[in-house]
């Protein structure tokens, strides 16, 4: 065993896993208050039903030997079964296999999770974990073995993906796509405002994201070596250049710059270099971040023109910063593998992700909402999610500015930040 790449990629793994708690707070700031702790559960509650099912099939199916044509692994490793803890990967020196298997359950984890903005403020918990659990066992793992497995049909065609463009951010965002279809818009879309309501949770969220990033790209080389350095150099300049592109098509196109337009601009950088990073160099990461942040804020303003309601950007950032990515890197990489066979090959990749992943989240999507129904009650949707769901609220005002009567003076504050005339009474 090697044991500084043993223990860069168990470090790399637990950096993943903060990705989706950091995920949850991005998300939570973007909704508004009433429904903002179900939109953390939405991401949270991956960490548990994806854990378990990794370990039961997931494993198995992405990873196990292929059962033909390349498209899924066997059964042979039901529960982890036959792999023997000192199994190392990569020849004599190399990591033990579950040291890769909790790595690559990092990721199974976060996939779904970053669906989950797509469809925040309108669905049913119980409906949405549900679909977790079959959109991961349908759609994920084959999708992953794919790409990542030696005899997956992508990766037999050389279609480069070092850390997820394809398996992960095209496939999540077609598949929230698709899911949103189903379930249909939020009331008042287009009418109503749907501010975000803490911001600053939002960059929270955006630097956790990007902090755990480096073990997302980085750790996808499975060693502490010179690849990873690379990787780990791209993702920071393409992310800063993606900020950057983001933040100056905006200005140009709305007239400010926004802390919710730098947060989502440095996502866009992270999506688009998660697939190419390794392949290019820094001046590549550059552009590729470029173009991902001004292309993604322009993405992200056509659910307005084209009516789909997809409430946190998950399509115009992931789908779009995912395709960007791939893409791109037949046409920037310098390590002999670019031109335009490449690019052929990369294009295979990225739609046949995209025409499999939207027909099967459909599908599914349909499943849940024909059975046990995927949205909430119009009722529950206008007063929140947060007490229907989780009888908890993100916020209690109630004990703020007390009196001794157990009344209350603070301001009634309404989602939208409004508030009541400042003498109003209010229960404690």
């Amino acid at each position: 065993m090697n044991g500084a790449d043993t223990a860069f990629v168990l470090i790399s793994a637990a950096l993943v896993m903060l990705m989706t708690p950091g995920l949850a707070f991005f998300y939570g700031g973007m909704v508004r208050v009433k429904s903002a702790l179900n939109m953390l559960m939405m991401s949270f509650v991956s960490l548990g039903i994806v854990s378990v099912l990794w370990v039961l099939y997931g494993y198995s199916l992405t990873f196990g030997d292929d059962i033909g044509s390349g498209l899924l692994g066997n059964l042979d490793h039901v529960g982890l079964a036959g792999i023997d803890p000192e199994t190392l990967t990569g020849g004599k020196e190399g990591i033990p296999v579950f040291a890769f298997a909790l790595f690559q359950l990092m990721f199974a984890v976060l996939t779904p999770a970053l669906m989950s903005g797509a469809l925040a403020d309108r669905v049913k918990f119980s409906a949405w974990s549900l679909f977790i659990a079959l959109w991961v066992s349908v759609v994920y793992f084959p999708v992953a073995h794919w790409v990542w497995q030696a005899d997956g049909w992508l990766f037999q065609l050389e279609v480069i993906d070092f850390a997820g463009g394809t398996a992960v951010h095209i496939n999540a965002g077609i598949g929230a796509l698709a899911a949103v279809l189903v379930v249909g818009k939020r009331i008042g879309f287009k009418k109503e405002p749907m501010r975000p309501h803490n911001l600053p949770l939002v960059m929270l969220g955006a630097a956790l994201l990007w902090f755990g990033w480096f073990g997302f790209n980085a750790g996808s080389a499975l060693a502490a070596n010179g690849t990873a350095a690379t990787m780990a150099l791209n993702t920071q300049v393409a992310t800063g250049a993606a900020m950057l592109g983001w933040l100056v098509y905006e200005r140009i196109r709305h007239g400010a710059f926004t802390t919710l337009g730098a947060a989502s601009g440095a996502v866009a950088g992270l999506v688009a270099i998660t697939p190419s990073g390794a392949h290019v160099n820094a001046l590549g990461a550059i552009l590729i971040g470029v173009v991902a942040g001004a292309v993604c804020s322009w993405a992200v303003s056509l659910k307005y023109k084209l009516g789909y309601d997809d409430s946190l950007d998950v399509v115009g950032v992931h789908l779009v910063g995912g395709v960007i990515g791939t893409l791109l890197v037949g046409v920037l990489a310098i390590d002999g593998v670019g031109g335009m066979s490449q690019l052929g090959k990369q294009a295979i990749g990225a739609f046949s992700v995209m025409a499999f992943s939207f027909v099967v989240s459909w599908l599914l999507a349909k499943i849940v909402d024909m059975t046990i129904g995927f949205r909430a009650g119009e009722d529950d949707e206008t007063s929140g999610l947060d007490q229907v769901f989780h009888a908890e609220t993100g916020y209690d005002f109630s004990t703020v500015g007390g009196t001794p009567t157990g009344r209350s003076t603070v301001p009634d504050l309404t989602e939208t930040g409004a508030a009541a005339p400042r003498n109003k009474k209010v229960d404690a």
